[in-house]
């Protein structure tokens, strides 16, 4: 019983500070995120404010149970804090996250894929996501393309025209490529909403859906740290396998709602931060530290 309380006090203790390091200017630069309301609190010295970020579990980039957090967390919260604002982080349902900046009741949203003009929000009736949400620029991300059930033969051919009428699996909130979401706003597939990466793949694998949509590593990375007995996560990864062709490939983005005071301003600055990470090789050799540590 001892060795069971020591344990549970050292999770705890492990949990109640999340370290980040990054450099800037040739100097290293350590922030301990803090333990705060339902997420973490990263402060900068002399900082022009706090901004709250909400994410959801998205491994193998970001996720609450990944080592460090994922190479995302981390990517964020110094990009925010080398730019001097405080950032307070917290994992939610994507649905929920998209709604809270959408409406003003955070600050962040992250990682989005980019945004077209049209696409319509469903939480402001008569409103584009664009009208609602500022886009940074770009930082490093990854293939998006089609799952199907392991063995079957692919359905597509390069053209999203070759899918008219499949039953598509997404998850809902997410953007994925420009020409899918308006063919899907067009009501040109049979679309099946889930409310996250795992429930899309046991939609597929149940043959409720003829393909499933989104990251190849995020879609098997969702059975990996899922909640399942390790029968249930290899019955699921054996049911399913990529497409041969991918559909394009898409970088990553944070998306500030326009009701963020100054918006324009912050959005300026975490540009700024992002050009410099990006500029001095550190976006690269953060992604790779992290990925090599947590390997």
């Amino acid at each position: 019983m001892r060795l069971f309380l020591i344990l549970i006090l050292f999770s705890s203790y492990c949990f109640a500070e999340v370290p980040v390091t990054y450099m800037q200017d040739d100097t290293r630069h350590t922030v301990i995120g803090e333990r705060y309301k339902s997420g973490y609190l990263f402060s900068a010295p002399n900082s022009k404010g706090t901004i709250h970020v909400v994410t959801e579990d998205w491994p193998p980039y970001i996720g609450n149970k990944l080592c460090n957090k994922g190479w995302v967390y981390q990517f964020a919260v110094s990009t925010f804090n080398s730019a001097g604002y405080n950032i307070y982080i917290e994992f939610v349902p994507w649905a929920r996250a998209v709604r809270a900046v959408e409406l003003g009741k955070a600050d962040i949203l992250l990682p989005e894929y980019f945004i077209e003009d049209t696409a319509p929000s469903d939480y402001v009736p008569n409103h584009t996501r664009r009208k609602l949400l500022g886009l940074s620029n770009s930082f490093s991300g990854g293939n998006i393309g089609f799952l199907k059930r392991k063995g079957e033969p692919d359905r597509f051919n390069g053209n999203l025209k070759s899918l008219k009428g499949a039953r598509i699996g997404v998850v809902r909130g997410y953007q994925n490529t420009p020409e899918f979401d308006a063919m899907m706003d067009n009501n040109e597939f049979i679309i099946i909403h889930a409310v996250d990466d795992l429930q899309l793949v046991k939609l597929l694998a149940a043959g409720r859906v003829d393909l499933i949509i989104g990251d190849p590593e995020v879609l098997t990375y969702s059975v990996k740290y899922a909640s399942l007995a390790e029968n249930e996560k290899r019955a699921l990864l054996s049911a399913v396998e990529p497409e041969s062709k991918v559909i394009q490939y898409n970088p990553l983005y944070f998306a500030i709602s326009k009701k963020t005071p100054n918006w324009l301003t912050v959005l300026e600055d975490i540009n700024t931060a992002l050009y410099k990470f990006k500029n001095s090789g550190e976006t690269q050799r953060m992604k790779q530290a992290l990925l090599n540590e947590c390997d």
